[in-house]
């Protein structure tokens, strides 16, 4: 071993250990039962058996333990949107798709075609952009990856302000925050307006976070580290507090984290959560009680009085094949249709064809990406896929690339449109569109809606 290191030889690595051992002793804190300590043993960890503790400290040690159950935030309300409740209802586990026969994905296709028969597949482009990113889109020191996502960014600001969503007296919680950018860039083109509150919602602790930097004094920004199934937005002290109305945005929140998203927001958000013990309340359509106010009368004394619960959601959709019958918002249109558990199950993972065609899977990623945030990577995110999983030697031969990539956007678009049959029912207006071009992103569509006032029941 090196001088003043640990003279454990770790196998694994081929090389001693290169902790510093207290002075005295040959080996670290982690390896010193090799060596006598006036009998004193170590023991592994309860909470974590990756490391040891000496016996006689057990207690002292779980007091202080890392991987101790820390305590739950405020807001923090047991699978409060998790959706399926009932076991019997859970789907039981399923074959992969390349250990179906020909014929059974023949009858997988043939039932989404008919499901799809009727829904409006061919989506409109709506690819905007907006003045807070400009100098950054034109800054030469940006690289690829960095310019693709700012056009993505941009776009998303673009079709904020378009349904009038970037105003004052508002909170915007942002859902897979990762590093915040769609926050941060939110934050700038809303310089002039005071009252702005931001919520950054992360299960993740994430590095080189941008929200930190902020120095203005009227925007408040605020992280929340929760799983998004557990998060009760009426539990928030800032919101319980001031009752702001809430703008819901994400940029690639992937799969059934989306579904978590509109849950939290149209309903446990909406209906007024009381306790973690006692039953929500009935559910109303309070997010479209008043029209989404115009730019300018957004800031009026009217908002608190006149509270508008969700004044809008923008949420770029991502890994489909990633979602889950458990938590997804669309499972009554499923059943309208005559589709269950087991035909979701099937089609989002038939979903990803639309990204992976008939390509094998590759792991590298280009250098330039490691400058953005990693996990609103797509393409990061769609090489999750095995070929195996994806069952592509069942289908060689029978389908082509481009008939692949049509199933796999018809599996993506019937998803969708269980999520904008969930928020009309909800009593939102919602659309789907393309906020970027293809070759920026192959998840390019956008998930906007606002309350409807059409749909205000009855008293």
């Amino acid at each position: 071993p090196e001088p003043g290191r640990c003279a454990h030889f770790v196998l694994r690595k081929r090389r001693f250990c290169r902790m510093i051992p207290a002075p005295g002793r040959r080996f670290c804190g982690e390896h010193g039962h090799e060596e006598e300590q006036n009998d004193r043993k170590r023991i592994p960890c309860p909470l974590d058996p990756k490391h040891t503790v000496y016996e006689d400290q057990l207690q002292k040690h779980l007091k202080k333990c890392n991987s101790r159950e820390k305590p739950k935030p405020v807001y923090f309300v047991q699978d409060i949107n998790a959706g399926l409740k009932d076991v019997a209802e859970i789907p039981e586990k399923h074959v992969p798709l390349s250990s179906l026969s020909i014929e059974e994905l023949q009858n997988l296709i043939i039932k989404l075609k008919k499901a799809s028969n009727g829904l409006e597949l061919h989506l409109k482009e709506q690819i905007l952009s907006h003045q807070a990113l400009q100098e950054a889109l034109n800054d030469p020191k940006n690289g690829e990856s960095a310019f693709k996502h700012l056009k993505q960014q941009a776009s998303i600001l673009g079709n904020m302000e378009k349904l009038h969503l970037l105003g004052p007296g508002r909170c915007f919680v942002e859902f897979g925050a990762g590093r915040g950018k769609l926050s941060h860039w939110v934050d700038i083109a809303l310089e002039n307006v005071e009252s702005v509150q931001f919520l950054l919602v992360e299960r993740a602790t994430t590095r080189f976070k941008v929200d930190g930097k902020h120095k203005r004094r009227d925007s408040i920004f605020e992280r929340l580290q929760v799983d998004i199934q557990h998060l009760c937005l009426n539990k928030v002290p800032i919101l319980e507090k001031k009752r702001l109305p809430v703008v819901g945005i994400g940029k690639h929140l992937c799969g059934a984290a989306t579904d978590l998203a509109l849950r939290c927001l149209v309903e446990s958000y909406t209906s007024c959560c009381d306790g973690e013990d006692e039953e929500p309340a009935p559910k109303r359509c309070r997010a479209a009680q008043t029209e989404v106010a115009p730019h300018k009368s957004a800031g009026n004394e009217s908002t608190t009085e006149d509270h508008k619960p969700v004044a809008g959601i923008v949420i770029a959709l991502c890994c489909h094949h990633k979602c889950d019958w458990t938590h997804y918002v669309g499972r009554e249109f499923f059943k309208s249709v005559g589709l269950g558990p087991g035909e979701f199950h099937y089609f989002q993972r038939m979903s990803s064809w639309a990204t992976c065609g008939m390509q094998e899977t590759t792991s590298k990623a280009s250098p330039s990406e490691d400058s953005e945030d990693q996990t609103n990577d797509t393409e990061e995110h769609e090489q999750a896929l095995s070929r195996t999983e994806s069952g592509s030697d069942t289908l060689q031969g029978i389908l082509s690339v481009e008939e692949r990539k049509e199933i796999g956007c018809l599996c993506k678009r019937l998803i969708d449109h269980g999520r904008i049959e969930y928020l009309q029912q909800q009593g939102y207006k919602a659309a789907l569109q393309y906020y970027t071009e293809s070759a920026v992103s192959l998840e390019n569509v956008l998930l906007t809606a606002v309350p409807n006032p059409s749909l205000i029941p009855e008293p």
